[in-house]
């Protein structure tokens, strides 16, 4: 009777260090967030042309459309999010993470970063968000002289959030990209093609949504046409 509850008790044993250890390997998992074949999971906000051609998510500029986003049909806070850019010259975009919309106008309180002599923060202010805007953090695309690609920047708001090092050469074109974003708590890191970029901490928004941005061009006609891809799309729950 002993041995045979000494051996229960092991087999009880090993069975929960085995459950613990594929519980840990699924915590530490990354997953796909693209199937790259078609954009089930994903939702347009704003009606860009987005589909799906070679493996990537394509982005591509039509005339008389705003600022588009395909974004995730759920939100998440603390991740690190890999994924592979690919941009025309000519079109500016950008990786939203905490991202969302407000279904009616609605006032939040917006801190700039600076801070008094007395470490109380010195320019909050009011935002109003209008209904159905798309706002949130976003990770610079920027193919311009400027440079600024894998900067933080707040769609909708408060704009940049920091000034960007290291990254002039960092983007490739007409090459894909690495990008590597980690948001968890209030600390932003980004990388591009292994460059570290942003290294930002900001409290503005807990949770939300992860997109990729197609800008609106407006009237002009040298941009018809122009695209951004995103793939390999993995993401790891902090």
């Amino acid at each position: 009777m002993k041995s045979r509850l000494t051996l229960t008790l092991a087999a009880t044993a090993l069975v929960a260090l085995f459950t613990a250890g594929c519980a840990s390997d699924q915590t530490d998992e990354f997953v796909d967030l693209f199937d790259g074949q078609t954009l089930n999971g994903w939702a347009n906000h704003g009606g860009g042309n987005f589909y799906v051609a070679d493996g990537a998510i394509v982005g591509e500029a039509v005339p008389a459309l705003p600022n588009s986003f395909l974004h995730t049909d759920r939100p998440y806070a603390n991740f690190e999010l890999n994924l592979e850019i690919k941009i025309d010259s000519l079109l500016n975009s950008g990786i939203q993470i905490r991202s969302g919309v407000y279904a009616e106008e609605t006032t939040t309180l917006r801190w700039g970063g600076k801070v008094n002599e007395d470490g109380s923060k010195a320019d909050v202010r009011e935002r109003v968000w209008e209904a159905g805007r798309y706002w949130g953090y976003q990770v610079e695309i920027d193919p311009t002289e400027r440079g600024w690609s894998g900067a933080l920047y707040e769609e909708g708001a408060r704009g940049f959030l920091h000034t960007p090092e290291n990254n002039h050469a960092a983007l490739k074109l007409p090459e894909w990209n690495q990008f590597r974003i980690i948001a968890n708590g209030d600390h932003f890191q980004t990388w591009i093609n292994g460059v570290p970029i942003a290294d930002v901490h900001d409290s503005a928004t807990a949770t939300g949504t992860i997109a990729l941005q197609l800008h609106g061009i407006g009237k002009s006609t040298e941009k018809i046409g122009q695209k951004v891809r995103m793939r390999n799309v993995r993401i790891k729950e902090l």
